[in-house]
């Protein structure tokens, strides 16, 4: 681990104790009580204010607060700590100080703006842009509560030294450190507030940086040392009273920090508050509540023993041969606080509970920056109440998001025809720009078959490699590879027409001669799911089965069940004469000449079907209107919708019949995906 190895200037002058420090402090630790309100009172508790210092009468007074606690990152800058402050520091209060309007921000971090140019911008400003403490130091601008807080990773360390020594008096402003604590009493509690700033570096726990005393930074950032920890823990059994009520005041986060939650434990905690983390929500937590067991929380202090341990070991001997007897006395608290490991769980039954009283009831937050929300402890009667407010995430973005490309990935990955479609609500399914795209699992297109998504045979000769060539054509635009794609197909249509009409021909010439009419495998299998047993063959007066089917008289029954035609893009009936199949798979008893099953249709101009017909199969029992209301805008269109009798165990089915092809394509761009439970399409 890259260190630089101790810096404690060799000297007693490291301690705050000794008389020959720089800067001569009292005995004892530096201690007040103020009595705030013995009925009740609100105290606010935020962090990160970055110099914003006048917004602490403005929270205050927005929150009715008496008092205001802040955990670090205050703004203890002046304008000579421009000097001070290293390149990348800098780089870092300018990108979030709230003192620096956009524009000035914008200049200041451009590429082309070196450090010095920085620099020379913010002297020359007649405006504290990095912190209005110099309002404070001046009487300009004065806080009108007390104001406790600890300073944070990013401050002058110079400053601090200053409020140290005396030589920084403001009124109602109070710096929290290992040597100087504050109590509040208010509605009825005694409140010890104990603090200690600074970021937690485990590399520089023993390396004093600038500072002239135990204060320890430089270059415009501050970290916690091993002797603060110690002379903190010193300060907390000096003026420890069991009628108080201890609350610890740090800048790093005892939730990811296990030598500050082991801290806690030695200075009896009761309440912790921290940050550093920047959050939009505040946290609140305490052990029990976000480890498995008392062990979870035991690995997190062992962890950052064995954190502290590497360090240590690293710099041990020259540790011990810089310090002087005032400084070993902190050290070897700070020891005890490494070595404060809560007691392991006890194993098997009738064994003492040696349980951490800290593991339920010490409670700690962690707070977002002031920005963004706060903490108010609420006291009265005794009782600490907690108020958390955080201006949180902004999801409003994700309804904005256009879900189109959503939709068309999916529409190129088919559904698995063991599992079912799940249902998806209608707000969520957006409408494609064309009747051209469809669904992989879903296709009510008249237009662009799609893959089978049930056992059963599929009804289009297209092939699924095809159907979603036609797809990405749709969605993408065309290519000329789609266009000679569709040019293959239309020959290949052509051919297909030519032969079913030969066919349609052979069979009309079988008919007109009195000779059976051979069935198409499509044909068989409609009939076959249509018919649950042979019906008896139809006969003609002479008694003998006439071979042929028929014929039916018009009937304005709904539409009948379309079969799969050569033409990829229609949809054909069921049967010749427009006529729903029967559950006995006739159209009636006494016109069934085919032995019980309705002849196929193989005529694409029949006059009696509706051609502007689109199937559906539903997993449950539905009605017109809820048919209707499927198809939203385009149910106008509809003029006819007819349900037969389900098949076999097989979904019930729906013909949806339109007024035009329009119509049918309005229907068709409603719902190229499923909305209505799980229709689909045989």
């Amino acid at each position: 681990m890259a260190t630089s190895g101790p810096n404690f200037n060799a000297r007693a002058t490291s301690s705050s104790r000794p008389g020959t420090s720089p800067f001569p402090r009292h005995a004892g630790p530096n201690n007040q009580t103020r009595v705030l309100d013995t009925q009740a009172g609100r105290i606010l508790c935020i962090a990160d204010i970055r110099g914003r210092l006048s917004h602490l009468n403005v929270l205050a007074k927005e929150n009715n607060a008496k008092a205001i606690i802040h955990t670090g990152d205050f703004g203890f800058f002046e304008p000579n700590s421009l000097e001070r402050i290293n390149d990348r520091t800098l780089r870092h209060l300018i990108m979030y100080s709230p003192l620096i309007p956009p524009p000035l921000r914008n200049q200041l971090l451009a590429p082309e703006t070196a450090p010095a140019q920085q620099r020379q911008i913010l002297h020359e400003s007649n405006i504290q842009h990095l912190s209005e403490l110099p309002q404070l130091l001046s009487g300009n601008l004065k806080l009108q509560v007390p104001v406790y807080t600890v300073y944070g990773a990013c401050e002058d360390v110079s400053i601090l030294e200053k409020f140290r020594a005396g030589v920084y008096d403001i009124e109602n402003l109070h710096v929290l450190d290992e040597a100087t604590t504050r109590c509040i009493d208010v509605g009825g509690v005694k409140l010890r507030l104990l603090g200690l700033g600074g970021a937690l570096v485990m590399h520089k726990l023993f390396d004093n940086g600038d500072g002239q005393a135990t204060i320890a930074g430089g270059q415009g950032t501050m970290w916690t040392t091993a002797l603060q920890i110690g002379e903190l823990v010193d300060t907390a059994q000096r003026v420890y009273d069991a009628s108080e009520t201890r609350l610890l005041v740090t800048h790093a986060s005892l939730g990811r920090e296990g030598l500050m939650a082991q801290l806690a434990l030695v200075l009896k905690a009761d309440l912790t508050i921290s940050a550093g983390l920047h959050f939009r929500y505040a946290s609140s937590y305490n052990e029990f509540s976000v480890q498995a067991d008392a062990d979870g929380f035991r690995n997190k202090c062992l962890l950052g023993k064995k954190a502290f341990d590497k360090v240590w070991e690293s710099v041990k001997l020259e540790v011990e041969t810089v310090i002087d007897d005032q400084q070993r006395i902190l050290l070897e608290k700070c020891l005890s606080v490494v070595e404060r490991i809560p007691p392991p769980q006890p194993q098997g039954q009738g064994n003492v509970n040696t349980e951490e009283p800290a593991w339920k009831n010490c409670w700690n937050w962690n707070l977002c920056d002031a920005a963004y929300g706060c903490l108010v402890l609420d006291v009265k009667d005794g009782r600490v109440s907690a108020e958390l407010k955080s201006q949180g995430f902004n999801f409003a973005y994700r309804r904005a998001v256009n879900p189109s490309n959503a939709g068309l990935q999916s529409a190129t990955s088919p559904v698995p025809v063991s599992k079912p479609i799940p249902a998806i609500a209608n707000d969520k399914i957006p409408a494609p720009a064309s009747a051209s795209a469809t669904s992989p699992a879903v296709t009510l297109s008249a237009t662009l078959p799609s893959e089978s998504q049930t056992p059963a045979q599929p009804l289009s000769p297209i092939s699924a490699t095809a159907s979603k060539d036609k797809l990405t054509k749709g969605a993408n635009g065309t290519t000329p590879a789609a266009q000679e794609k569709a040019e293959q197909k239309k020959k290949e249509k052509k051919e297909k027409e030519r032969e079913k009409k030969e066919k349609q021909r052979v069979e009309k010439e079988k008919e007109k001669q009195g000779q059976p009419v051979e069935k198409s495998a499509e044909g068989a299998e409609i009939a076959a799911a249509s018919a649950p047993s042979p019906a008896p063959t139809a006969k003609s007066p002479s008694g003998k089965a006439s071979g042929k089917a028929t014929p039916q008289p018009r009937s304005t029954a709904p539409s009948p069940l379309p079969t799969a035609s050569t033409d990829a893009g229609k949809l054909n009936t069921a049967s010749a004469d427009g006529e729903p199949l029967s559950p006995g798979g006739a159209s009636g008893p006494e016109s069934s000449g085919t032995g019980g099953r309705a002849t196929p249709n193989t005529t694409r101009h029949t006059p009696q079907r509706n051609p502007w017909t689109l199937f559906m199969k539903l997993p449950a029992p539905a009605v017109d209107a809820e048919v209707r209301e499927f198809f939203q805008t385009a149910k106008d269109g509809i003029t006819k919708i007819n349900m037969p009798s389900g098949h076999f165990g097989r979904g019930r089915v729906v013909f949806v019949e339109f007024g035009d092809e329009e119509a049918m394509k309005a229907g068709l761009a409603q719902h190229a995906e499923v909305c209505f439970e799980e229709f689909y399409c045989s």
